[in-house]
């Protein structure tokens, strides 16, 4: 009589229930990280373009005809466009726009107008 080589029934549903138990602690990891890619790409625009705004301010050796609009030009990106109202400048994250607010003063209260002076550049909010 020769004797039959394999895996039972039994192993093969513990080795499936295993699996499962492991794809269930793994999933929902994967799925918070797009949420941080997120707010990471938002911190890292808002960064671009408070480094644009200090290469204008020394390229124009001060503040004086720094509008929403000259910053705008500035920003080197995909998708950055100029708003219509010139409270700041609209960027494109994941086809989802997001605005980087610009203020008329140095404690990033007053937000700018078209032809405001930019002083200040805020973050983009979580």
């Amino acid at each position: 009589m020769s004797k039959q080589k394999g895996f039972t029934l039994i192993e093969l549903v513990i080795v499936i229930a295993i699996l499962g138990i492991l794809a269930a602690i793994a999933v929902p990891k994967f799925v918070d990280l797009s949420g941080q890619a997120t707010t990471a790409a938002k911190r890292g625009m808002s960064g671009t373009v408070k480094s644009a705004h200090a290469i204008a301010v020394a390229e124009n050796k001060g503040f004086t005809g720094l509008t929403p609009a000259t910053l705008a030009t500035y920003v080197n990106g995909e998708g950055v466009q100029m708003t219509a109202d010139g409270s700041g400048i609209d960027v494109s994250i994941d086809g989802t726009t997001y605005k980087v607010p610009t203020f008329t003063n140095s404690d990033c209260t007053g937000v700018t107008g078209t032809g405001d002076d930019v002083k200040c550049v805020g973050s983009i909010a979580p």
